[in-house]
């Protein structure tokens, strides 16, 4: 499982032109699920992106986390991220999870997300051509791996 996690001031997905999750101020996280994710890699993820702390304290020193601060949480699930692109110009998704696994740790995640952070947890389709809108605030970006 990766996760590109963005601060981000706002962020939209939408589907065949109707936003189908959006948020304010928060984190935008692109998931790719790999084979054989487990619950207990689910569950560590999720505390990890929920306290990354990545948000500016009063000093303005990055030493808060989503929790702390209640902001948004939008995540797309992306299997592109997933992909091996070692070697060659074209990617290869053999390391990608297949797609019915994928819906299903990702749906999980998306479940262990909601249970934990109560300020909101929004979504993009899975499976669906989505365009995702951001505005990245920093810019800060980071790569989480379990």
């Amino acid at each position: 499982m990766l996760i590109l996690i963005q601060r981000v001031s706002q962020a939209a997905v939408h589907v065949d032109e109707v936003a189908v999750g959006q948020i304010g101020p928060g984190l935008l996280a692109l998931v790719g699920m790999e084979p054989g994710d487990s619950e207990a890699q689910l569950r560590r993820m999720a505390e990890r992106l929920l306290g990354y702390r990545v948000f500016a304290d009063e000093a303005g020193k990055m030493n808060r986390s989503l929790r702390d601060t209640g902001g948004g949480l939008l995540l797309v699930s992306q299997f592109t991220l997933a992909a091996d692109t070692r070697s060659g110009m074209r990617p290869s998704f053999t390391t990608a999870a297949p797609p019915d696994e994928a819906e299903r740790g990702f749906n999980r995640f998306v479940e262990i997300c909601r249970e934990n952070h109560a300020p909101g947890v929004e979504t993009g389709r899975f499976g669906a051509h989505m365009v995702v809108s951001l505005v990245n605030d920093g810019p800060v970006t980071f790569l989480l791996r379990p």
